[in-house]
């Protein structure tokens, strides 16, 4: 069987007396939409956190590729391959969309950030930026500041910040936080646009989404995986339908 392309064993994080990661077991395969579901207070971002290494897990093991990455810190997962976006948008508001995009190709390469300005015409940064934005629908908005682009931009061009780093996993939290109808719909067809090139973890409240999305799905319940399935096992999981979805959530 193939190694999969994220695994997590044991995972545990408290916050006191708080449990937000229980013995978490789960396996990302290689290429999947992989969603992680559940209610406000269940541990997705503080799981999201431990798997960018924001945070540090009180005991078990995060595996990448085949590679303990446990006590790595972010910059070296990231140079590894695994690339984050965040509930609320990260973007440089004062920045163009094309130096946003092409700042996350430089901050995975290593080089500061000082060395920014004569970077700024450097088109082995430039053209791959310009590369992504297209990737993602945002050709024409390329020399639009940030601060200019919609909420549903921004979300799209955070996503392009992530492809910049050249990943083979992203880790997708809430990138429909806030969208309207319309801007989800895009939102999904990129996701959907880059399934099998890029293995993602999505944590995502729009259900439509992720059952749009998602090959397997996992619950959290209080940091504990409750089940993991194909979207129409989870849907028709008794106990899920009890700690979550509800019938009218799930029938809908």
């Amino acid at each position: 069987m193939a190694e999969a392309a994220l695994r997590i064993e044991g995972l545990s994080k408290s916050f006191g007396g708080l449990v937000a990661t229980d013995n978490l077991h789960l396996a990302i395969e290689s290429g999947e939409i992989h969603a992680i579901i559940g209610p406000n207070g269940a541990g997705k971002t503080t799981l999201v956190a431990q798997l960018a290494g924001e945070l540090k897990p009180n005991a078990g093991q995060v595996i990448f590729a085949g590679r303990d990455i446990t006590r790595l810190t972010m910059p070296a997962r990231a140079a590894l391959g695994l690339a984050r976006s965040y509930q609320i948008t990260s973007v440089l508001l004062n920045f163009t969309a094309e130096d946003n995009v092409a700042l996350a190709a430089q901050a995975v390469a290593g080089h500061s950030f000082r060395f920014w300005r004569p970077a700024r015409s450097d088109p082995a940064l430039r053209q791959p930026a310009r590369e992504v934005l297209a990737q993602i629908g945002l050709a024409e908005r390329a020399d639009t500041l940030a601060a200019n682009l919609s909420h549903g931009e921004q979300r799209q061009l955070e996503i392009a910040m992530a492809l910049a780093t050249r990943p083979s996993l992203l880790l997708l939290d809430e990138p429909m936080a806030g969208m309207g109808r319309e801007e989800s719909g895009r939102m999904v067809a990129l996701l959907e646009s880059l399934k099998g090139r890029h293995t993602i973890l999505l944590i995502e409240h729009d259900m439509d989404a992720v059952f749009a999305l998602a090959d397997r799905i996992t619950v959290l319940v209080y940091g504990r995986a409750i089940a993991t399935g194909r979207p129409d096992e989870i849907r028709n999981n008794d106990e899920v339908r009890q700690a979550y979805l509800g019938e009218e959530a799930i029938d809908a």
